[in-house]
């Protein structure tokens, strides 16, 4: 059997987000879903899933998850197999950045958190389709179950991240970028750059996808999922 596959989701969003995925794989492999909300900092959340998680895995983040994911593989390279990056950034916040999320804190804590939220996941970053509102009310659902307080703590924790691009470079793991052709937060050409920064990495596009492929086009992520899971371990 495969290695066990571990699944770290977007931010404000909870096993739900891989719904289709762990229906599917789950059939050829162990799938778990880690939470990435359990602390104030990318490290400190890295580290407490590290307690948690198998002696070895291989480990898929999107988003907030997959910022998680790069600083797990930082922490602990023997542990995990092979890396899948979904729609995410290995940047930190530049200060500019940084300031530019507080007022969404203060929106949220003056009980706005469902426009926080919207402004967070506008309607374009999804692929056009008559599934787009769907996605975004369970987007919605999941961040109402998190709650606020986790809204702040990831935000906090994207202001605070550390930058990646020297951790990748260093890779020599299978690892996959996936991400869809239509997501306006973190674009194609983005995902084209973080892919050139890691050796043997590839870049995979999903064309009728936006920034939440697991949800708008499940079937061609869990396909992707397989062949990355079959992918040959380089020689070292």
């Amino acid at each position: 059997m495969a290695e066990p596959l571990v699944l770290l989701p977007e931010m404000l969003c909870d096993a739900r987000l891989y719904g289709p995925q762990i229906a599917d794989l789950s059939r050829d492999m162990a799938v778990m879903v880690a939470p990435v909300h359990l602390g104030e900092r990318i490290e400190e959340i890295a580290s407490s899933l590290l307690d948690v998680l198998p002696r070895r895995f291989a480990l898929a983040g999107l988003g907030f998850g997959g910022m998680v994911a790069m600083e797990v593989q930082r922490r602990a390279p023997d542990r995990v197999s092979r890396l899948l990056l979904m729609g995410t950034s290995p940047l930190a916040d530049t200060p500019q950045q940084a300031a530019e999320r507080d007022p969404a804190i203060i929106k949220a804590r003056a009980g706005r958190l469902d426009a926080a939220v919207s402004a967070l996941f506008p309607a374009d970053c999804l692929a056009p389709g008559p599934w787009r509102r769907d996605v975004l009310a369970l987007v919605q659902d999941m961040a109402q179950g998190l709650g606020v307080e986790t809204y702040v703590r990831q935000i906090r924790a994207l202001q605070r991240r550390r930058d990646q691009q020297g951790s990748l470079r260093k890779l020599r793991v299978p690892v996959l970028v996936l991400c869809g052709a239509h997501d306006t937060l973190y674009p194609e050409k983005r995902q084209s750059f973080m892919a050139e920064l890691i050796p043997g990495a590839r870049l995979q596009v999903i064309p009728e996808a936006g920034h939440l492929p697991v949800l708008e086009h499940p079937d061609a992520v869990s396909d992707a999922i397989r062949d990355w899971m079959r992918w040959p371990m380089p020689l070292r």
